[in-house]
């Protein structure tokens, strides 16, 4: 890498002086829209009483040493068509966490469709590569709570080879990634970056074209429907 920044929630700038992030450095900035942190979004006993949740629900292997539960339609996004027949709404847990979003000025209007708690662990080497969500499904805002350990996102941009901006991912934060960060950055995690276990649980909404007034509005309030209720069970549990 050519060259890497550090963002700063604080000041919402990326530096190349990591111990800018602490306000002892200055370093080259870089301007990087998009992001927005909610430090300790949850108390440490919040945190073990969601963990423990979802611990009672049996893991499924996915890739780059990482173990997945889903909550959310069978999508087949080479064919933009979805199922909902398997799914049966998000989890009871995620109900308080849900209401305490909307609070939140840029969550305010967010509706969760969909979720997946995945676990890495250094034991698997677990990884995620850089990577977009998808945009047909998916819409603007991407939602992660980080539990149970720090890590960091590596975000890198086509158009910009050698260049790594690394967001930083606290324990019990929240991470909002929208905008320029979420259309025009690729976002992964470096196998070296997961020290010991972490838990993210991602929330996703749906794009324009399944809310009111786009073309598959009505699939979109049956995704809603279903969310809302709160109880759910993982895919394949």
């Amino acid at each position: 890498c050519e060259s890497t920044y550090w963002y700063c929630d604080l000041c919402g700038g990326a530096y190349t002086d990591r111990d800018h992030i602490n306000h002892r450095g200055t370093g080259d900035v870089l301007d990087f829209p998009g992001i927005y942190i909610q430090r300790d979004f949850v108390s440490e006993k919040e945190e073990e009483q969601i963990c423990g949740a979802i611990y009672q629900t049996e893991f499924i292997n996915s890739q780059s040493g990482r173990r997945k539960q889903d909550y959310g339609p069978k999508v087949n996004f080479k064919r933009k068509k979805l199922k909902t027949c398997v799914f049966t709404g998000l989890p009871e847990f995620s109900k308080p966490l849900y209401d305490r979003m909307k609070i939140l000025d840029i969550l305010c209007d967010f509706v969760p469709v969909e979720q997946c708690n995945l676990e890495y662990s250094p034991d698997r080497g677990s990884a995620i590569d850089p990577h977009y969500d998808d945009f047909w499904l998916w819409g603007e805002r991407l939602v992660t709570l980080n539990l149970k350990s720090d890590s960091v996102l590596c975000m890198t941009k086509d158009d910009l080879p050698g260049v790594e901006v690394y967001v930083p991912l606290y324990q019990r934060s929240l991470l909002v990634v929208y905008g320029p960060a979420r259309h025009e950055w690729k976002h992964g995690i470096h196998r070296e970056d997961i020290n010991s276990t972490r838990i993210a649980i991602t929330y996703r909404e749906l794009s324009e074209e399944f809310q009111v007034g786009g073309t598959r509005e009505k699939d979109g309030q049956e995704l809603i429907d279903l969310a809302l209720t709160f109880c759910g069970k993982a895919v394949g549990s």
